[in-house]
């Protein structure tokens, strides 16, 4: 994407990661998102439509402008939620920097894992406020890997995670921007702020949240940078395989794993 690169790729495999990503947090990070009948809803950087169909399904007579600088991530996006049934929705190639949308266009915005792929996250926040009416919300959604804590500890697992941090950084990204929710919100002049952290936590014991989080959405985000990491020299691929077969191990049954996102909620 402009001002930024999405450090997991375009893959089927990563499209399958997000769907079960999204499946697996509908709970935790969409209660009380829900938009009222007429309202022009903006989501951009929609990707794929993993959120979008909850996103939608959750406010069906809100209508849904979703946006992405991917024009095969809007072509798969569009066909997903025709697939579930989803109308409210229009789908749109574009550039979260140079929205094409008139000034206060929009009613709402929600913006979900995109912030922390931008080199200039806060040139994205004043776009969006450009179009946003005045009073209007905008939610943001990011996670923080700087909150990952998992049992049993393992070294070899944090150095894998530090890969991720650290490519995704090289690429201009940010992946612990959750923490910088408020003051990012703040600095964009938005008012009214509320954010709140959103712990995922997975016991061995909790097949669901280990299978869908732990193993399904964090351990697979990790193994995707496997190739990467190893060419670029920032670990042997050994020790890559012990740190992933560590991440694995928290999600048997006496394992434990952490993370959290942080829901910023703000006005116009």
């Amino acid at each position: 994407m402009k001002n930024g690169s999405y450090v997991h790729g375009y893959s089927g495999r990563e499209a399958v990661r997000l769907a079960d990503q999204a499946n697996t947090l509908v709970s935790l990070l969409h209660k009380g998102t829900v938009y009222p009948a007429g309202a022009q809803v903006l989501e951009p950087g929609c990707g794929t439509g993993s959120q979008t169909i909850t996103l939608a399904a959750a406010s069906p007579h809100a209508h849904f402008t979703c946006t992405d600088i991917s024009p095969a991530s809007i072509g798969e996006a569009e066909k997903k939620t025709r697939e579930s049934g989803i109308r409210n929705t229009t789908f749109q190639v574009a550039d979260i920097f140079s929205l094409p949308f008139e000034d206060e266009s929009f009613d709402h915005v929600f913006v979900c894992f995109v912030l922390e792929h931008l080199k200039d996250p806060a040139a994205a926040l004043q776009s969006l406020k450009r179009v946003l009416k005045k009073g209007g919300s905008i939610t943001v959604i990011e996670g923080d890997h700087g909150s990952t804590f998992f049992y049993p500890q393992s070294t070899e697992a944090q150095k894998a995670i530090a890969c991720q941090v650290r490519l995704q950084e090289a690429m201009g990204g940010n992946p612990q921007i959750g923490r910088e929710v408020y003051p990012r919100l703040l600095g964009a002049g938005f008012k009214r702020i509320r954010v709140r952290p959103k712990m995922v936590y997975a016991e061995g014991r909790d097949k669901g949240l280990a299978e869908g989080f732990t193993r399904k959405t964090f351990t697979a985000m990790i193994e995707g940078v496997r190739d990467q990491a190893v060419s670029e020299g920032l670990i042997d691929p050994q020790s890559f395989g012990r740190g992933i077969r560590d991440l694995h191990r928290a999600a048997e049954e006496d394992g434990v794993f952490c993370y959290t996102f942080f829901k910023g909620v703000a006005y116009k």
